[in-house]
C-alpha cells in the first residue's frame, strides 16, 4: 500500500511541475481536451467499429465534420472531387496553421478489443494502422486550439484537413493538386505508433500500378495451341520482376498481388491482372525502377504473344523532414511527459505481444530523444509525404499499441478499441495543440520552420503522381 501511494505521488508531483511550466494557452489547452475527453473516446470507438475501407468512409468522414461544425468550424465538404473528404475551417489571417485526421480501415482484419485473436465480424475490415485514433486525436487538437482563437487568446486561422483512402489510393494527392495547402504556413500530422517522438525521419516513396494481359481462350487439352495465354505473361512477367531484385539498391522495394490468373483449369486463360507497386527511399531513385518495371512487361507479352495494359493508380513521395518543426514538438513531448498505465493495461499489452511472438515486455511510452534524420530509412509509405512538399509538415508518433506490435494486423486492431488506444489518441492531441500553440505565439517559430521547408525542397518542382482526371472514388473499378 505504501509503494502504491508512494508511487501515486511521486507521478502527481511530476504532473504538477509539469503543469506548471506550460503557460496560460498550453494550460486551457489540455483542459479543453480533457473536458471533451468522453465525446473524443466515443467518435474514436464509432470510426472503430464502423471499420470503412478507402473512399467508402462516409459515416466515418461524416461523424467527424458533423463534430467540427457542431464546434464552430466552417466544413467544405466533399472537396477534390471525393464525397469523404473535407476541410473544417475557423478564424481568419496569419498563421494559417493546419492539422491532418485520417479515418480508412484496412480490409479483413477485423478484430475485438481483445488480446487474443478473434474477429468482430468475419471477413470485414479492421482499424489495424489506428486511423480511428488518427482523425479523432487531430479534430480534438484544432477544437482546443479554435477555442483559444475564439476567446482572443491566440490570433490566426486553424485548418482540419479530413483526408480519406490513406492505405490504398492516397487521397491527399488530389486535395493537393487541387490546392488546398496553398494559403497554410504550417502543417501538423501524427500517426499512432508502439513509441512516442517528434518525428524527423523520411519514409518510402512509392507507386502503384496494374498491368493487365489480353490472350485467347482456348481448350487447355483439346486445342491449347489454338490460345495465347495471359497467364503465361503474368508468370513470366513475375519471373522477370523477381530476376531483377538481384539488380537493385538495397533501399528499393517491389511487390505485387496476382489479382486474376485465370478461372479455370481447362481453359488457356484469355485474361490476367496484377497490382505492382515500386518503392524507394527518394522519387528519384523510386522512377527508374518503375520504368524498368514498365518495361518488363512489355517484354513479358512479347514472349506469350499477348497484348497487354498498364495503367496507373497513384504514386507518393517520400516525406520531406522539417527538424525545427521536430524541436518544437520535442518540447511539448517532454513537457507532457510519458504516458502511464495502469498494471490491467500492462497485461493487456504482454497478452498481445504473447500471441504475435514478440517479448513480454508490455508498453513503451518512453519519450525518445529527437533522432538524427537518417538518409536512407526504412518502413512505409504515406500521402502525407505529397503535403510535405508543398507546405512545411511536422510530424508525431504517439504510442498506441504494446512495443513491436505488428502493425496493419488483428494485435493493432484490438488496442485501438480499448484504452490503451484512447490514450494515445488523447496524448497525441495535446501534443499537436500545444505545437500550434507555439507557432499561433511566436511568428519567429513559424518563419524558422518555413526557411527549412524551402531549403530542404530546393529547385524540386512537385508533379503528382496520379492519372488525369478525377480519384478513382468507384471502388469495384479498383478491385
Amino acid at each position: 500500500m505504501r509503494k502504491t501511494t508512494l508511487i501515486f505521488m511521486i507521478l502527481f508531483t511530476g504532473l504538477t511541475l509539469q503543469a506548471q511550466k506550460m503557460d496560460k494557452n498550453k494550460k486551457a489547452l489540455v483542459a479543453s481536451i480533457e473536458a471533451h475527453k468522453d465525446n473524443l473516446i466515443a467518435i474514436s470507438d464509432s470510426i472503430w467499429a464502423l471499420a470503412e475501407t478507402a473512399f467508402e468512409e462516409g459515416v466515418s468522414s461524416r461523424i467527424l465534420a458533423d463534430y467540427a461544425e457542431k464546434n464552430g468550424f466552417e466544413v467544405e465538404r466533399g472537396v477534390a472531387g471525393m464525397p469523404t473528404a473535407f476541410v473544417a475551417t475557423y478564424g481568419s489571417g496569419k498563421p494559417v496553421i493546419s492539422v491532418l485526421g485520417e479515418f480508412d480501415a484496412l480490409p479483413g482484419i477485423s478484430q475485438k478489443a481483445q488480446p487474443e485473436k478473434e474477429p468482430l465480424q468475419a471477413g470485414a475490415a479492421g482499424h489495424g494502422c489506428g486511423h480511428n485514433l488518427f482523425g479523432t486525436a487531430s479534430l480534438a487538437s484544432a477544437v482546443a486550439v479554435k477555442e483559444l482563437i475564439s476567446s482572443g487568446d491566440l490570433k490566426g486561422t486553424i485548418k482540419f484537413f479530413g483526408t480519406p483512402a490513406e492505405e490504398k489510393f492516397f487521397g491527399k494527392i488530389w486535395m493537393v493538386r487541387e490546392g488546398l495547402w496553398d494559403d497554410v504556413d504550417v502543417n501538423l500530422s501524427w500517426h499512432p505508433g508502439a513509441n512516442t517522438e517528434a518525428d524527423v525521419q523520411s519514409t518510402l516513396a512509392l507507386v502503384d500500378f496494374k498491368v493487365e494481359f489480353y490472350g485467347q481462350a482456348a481448350h487447355a487439352s483439346a486445342d491449347p495451341w489454338n490460345g495465347r495465354s495471359a497467364s503465361d505473361a503474368l508468370e513470366l512477367y513475375t519471373t522477370g520482376i523477381n530476376y531483377y531484385r538481384e539488380h537493385i539498391k538495397p533501399t528499393v522495394r517491389i511487390h505485387y498481388h496476382i489479382q486474376d490468373g485465370g478461372q479455370v483449369v481447362n481453359v488457356v486463360p484469355d485474361y490476367s491482372k496484377i497490382w505492382v507497386r515500386v518503392r524507394d527511399t527518394k522519387r528519384s531513385g523510386m522512377m527508374p525502377v518503375y520504368e524498368q518495371v514498365k518495361k518488363m512487361a512489355e517484354g513479358a507479352a512479347i514472349m506469350a504473344n499477348v497484348d497487354y495494359k498498364i495503367s496507373l493508380i497513384s504514386g507518393i513521395y517520400e516525406v520531406l523532414v522539417n527538424r525545427a518543426g521536430g524541436a518544437i514538438m520535442q518540447k511539448n513531448l517532454e513537457l507532457l511527459g510519458p504516458i502511464t498505465y495502469t498494471a490491467e493495461e500492462e497485461a493487456f499489452g504482454k497478452k498481445i505481444q504473447e500471441a504475435t511472438g514478440k517479448p513480454q515486455v508490455g508498453m513503451d511510452s518512453a519519450i525518445q530523444p529527437l533522432k538524427e534524420t537518417q538518409e536512407h530509412p526504412g518502413g512505409g509509405s504515406t500521402d502525407v509525404g505529397d503535403v510535405s512538399w508543398n507546405v512545411a509538415n511536422i510530424n508525431l508518433s504517439v504510442t498506441v499499441a504494446p512495443k513491436d506490435t505488428p502493425w496493419h494486423s488483428w494485435a493493432v486492431v484490438a488496442c485501438g478499441g480499448m484504452s490503451i488506444g484512447h490514450k494515445g489518441m488523447l496524448y497525441a492531441s495535446k501534443a499537436l495543440g500545444m505545437t500550434m500553440v507555439d507557432l499561433f505565439e511566436d511568428p519567429k517559430k513559424v518563419a524558422e520552420v518555413k526557411a527549412e521547408y524551402i531549403k530542404r525542397k530546393g529547385d524540386v518542382v512537385y508533379e503528382p503522381i496520379i492519372p488525369d482526371g478525377p480519384p478513382p472514388i468507384d471502388v469495384s473499378q479498383n478491385q
